[in-house]
Formats: C-alpha cells, sequence, structure tokens
C-alpha cells in the first residue's frame, strides 16, 4: 500500500529556526502559505553563516537538470563553511531519481532545499523513499476549520489584535481559507484599526467597503433580497478578485441550508444568538436570513438546492467559464 503522509513542514521549520540544519530539504504540499514561510525562515536563518554571496543559489528547476543540481551541490562553498541552495518548482524536474543516491550521502557543506507545489502520488517510489527514510521529506498541509481558526486568531495576536472566534469564521467565510489572502486581509483590518485593539464585525465588513470588494455577505444579502441586478455585480466583483466558483457555490449552499431552518427556530422561540449559530452565521447577518426567508418558500428552497448541485457538477465536468455558470446559478435560484 503506498505511503500517504509524510512528517510536516512544521517540524522542519523547528530546526531552522534553532539553525540546526539538515543537509537535504525536500518540502511538498498544498498549503502555499507554509511553502513559502518556510522558504523565507531558511534564508532568514542560513543568512549569518554565508560570508561569500556566491555560496547561495537559488535555482528553478525547469532551468537545470536534477544532475546539473546535484553537481553545484558538491561543489565546495567560496568562502563560507557551508553553502544554500535552494531549488524552486521542484515539481517540474523530469527526473528525480538521481537525488536518491545524492540523499544517501550528501555533501556535508551544502544545505540543499526543494520546494514542490503540490501533493506526490507515491511516497513508496523513489527518491522520496529514501528522502522520507533519511528524514529529508516534509509536507505541507493546508489548515481546516478550528486549526485555521486558531491560527488566524493567533495571527491577530501577534499583531497586537484581538478576534474572537467567532469573528475569525466571519473573516474566514469572507475571504476564503487562503492564508496568504487571511494574512493580507488581516494587516489592512490592522491598519484600518491603528491602536485599537479589538476587531470587530463592523471594522472587518468597514475594510471591505473601504477596498471597493464585495464579500460573500454582500451576495448573500442580495439574493436574499432577490435583487438580481445586485447579485451579479456582487458575484463577478467576487470572481474578478480571486474569489473561485466552488467556493462561491459552497457558501450559497450553506447559506440555504441555514435559511431552510429558520421556521423552525422561530417557532419554537429560539433566542437570536443561539439561532445565529445553529443556521450557521454570525448574530450580525441574522436578521437578513429571517427577511430572506420569507421571500422563499420552502417549494423554492428545493429549486435553489437543484440549482446549485446542477451548478457543482458544471464547475467539475464542463469547461464553462466561471462568470457563465455562476450567471446561470443566480438566474435559477432568482426565477
Amino acid at each position: 500500500m503506498a505511503k500517504s503522509k509524510a512528517p510536516s513542514i512544521l517540524e522542519a521549520l523547528t530546526g531552522i529556526k534553532k539553525r540546526k540544519f539538515k543537509p537535504v530539504y525536500y518540502f511538498f504540499g498544498e498549503d502555499s502559505y507554509n511553502l513559502s514561510h518556510t522558504l523565507q525562515t531558511l534564508e532568514e536563518a542560513f543568512t549569518p553563516l554565508l560570508l561569500s554571496e556566491f555560496d547561495k543559489e537559488t535555482i528553478y528547476s525547469e532551468d537545470r537538470s536534477i544532475n546539473d543540481i546535484l553537481g553545484i551541490a558538491t561543489a565546495f562553498p567560496f568562502g563560507s563553511e557551508k553553502k544554500l541552495i535552494i531549488i524552486k518548482e521542484a515539481e517540474k524536474i523530469k527526473d528525480k531519481k538521481p537525488l536518491k543516491d545524492y540523499a544517501a550521502s550528501p555533501a556535508e557543506f551544502t544545505v540543499i532545499a526543494f520546494f514542490h507545489n503540490g501533493s506526490i502520488t507515491n511516497l513508496n517510489t523513489e527518491p522520496f523513499k529514501t528522502l522520507d527514510a533519511k528524514n529529508f521529506l516534509f509536507e505541507a498541509k493546508e489548515l481546516k476549520g478550528k486549526n485555521l481558526i486558531d491560527w488566524l486568531i493567533s495571527l491577530a495576536e501577534e499583531k497586537g489584535k484581538k478576534l474572537s472566534e467567532e469573528n475569525a469564521q466571519v473573516l474566514v467565510d469572507i475571504v476564503g481559507e487562503n492564508r496568504n489572502m487571511l494574512e493580507d486581509q488581516l494587516e489592512k483590518i490592522c491598519v484600518f484599526l491603528n491602536k485599537e485593539k479589538g476587531i470587530s464585525i463592523e471594522s472587518i465588513q468597514k475594510v471591505s467597503s473601504e477596498l471597493k470588494q464585495f464579500n460573500i455577505f454582500d451576495l448573500q444579502n442580495a439574493i436574499g433580497l432577490k435583487d438580481k441586478a445586485k447579485s451579479l455585480t456582487v458575484a463577478y466583483n467576487l470572481l474578478d478578485n480571486g474569489a473561485e466558483p466552488t467556493f462561491i457555490i459552497t457558501m450559497l449552499t450553506r447559506y440555504f441550508t441555514g435559511l431552510a431552518k429558520i421556521t423552525e427556530l422561530k417557532t419554537k422561540n429560539v433566542p437570536l444568538q443561539e439561532a445565529a449559530r445553529i443556521v450557521g452565521t454570525h448574530h450580525f447577518y441574522y436578521p437578513n436570513y429571517i427577511k430572506a426567508r420569507n421571500l422563499f418558500s420552502d417549494q423554492k428552497l428545493v429549486e435553489v438546492f437543484r440549482a446549485l448541485l446542477k451548478a457543482d457538477m458544471s464547475v467539475k465536468t464542463t469547461s464553462s467559464d466561471d462568470k457563465t455558470i455562476i450567471t446561470l446559478l443566480i438566474a435559477e435560484i432568482l426565477q
């Protein structure tokens, strides 16, 4: 059975920060944020050891063969005790097998780090099997769910701000799960707040409007009011600013699933804060859910879920462009 797991890239970071370098690193995974962060940390930690600028080299793999790269790795440093070689886009190296022999007996004076964007299908193949056995192979996995929320809260604390778990979830819902985008948006919020410590739902919304960018809640509100023109304007803005159609479809599915629960919650007189939690939203947005539920009958909700399923299938099985899929989805929801 193929091995599907490798040690976390965070394990490698611990040693790198202490300047306890391995001779070889092969970093891979779907989390571009952690790959980028690890590269930056490695360069910063190694720089004090460099006595010559020639003892650090960055190579894009498509420009060199693996044998050329390993040849550079086995050449002595110019003036430093150790040299650093960074290999970017390692996934583009056509034949990586020679790395097996090098990993088995690497040069003591070289630290070579490969950065591979994406997953590896089978870690039992060479050179990955040997790299793993030598503890040179590390995976960058995307953070999900509570782990992502905890990271965002911690990042806010590092910037001297207080972010609640509830508001952190709102920020993730607005921006998506890409940590580069989350960090960028959080930085803008911190600048906007200046000396104010607490990050409120209002400040999150304010920054979005100041940047003249809509968020997923704006789309939900427009659809909830059955405003087709505004819905399309917001949807196109989201797509133009990097939102994936799958993200829009997923969030709208969650939105309408929440709407479907409103009638029962009202019948039971569930308190606003608790009702908002049950439908999966912030209490700030819950009144809009109630208004929208009055405009969407049970029968209409059934039709909406069919339209969402159809759009999801279109994304996965057709070559239709993003705007066409989302336009048709909104048209079917609001017809």
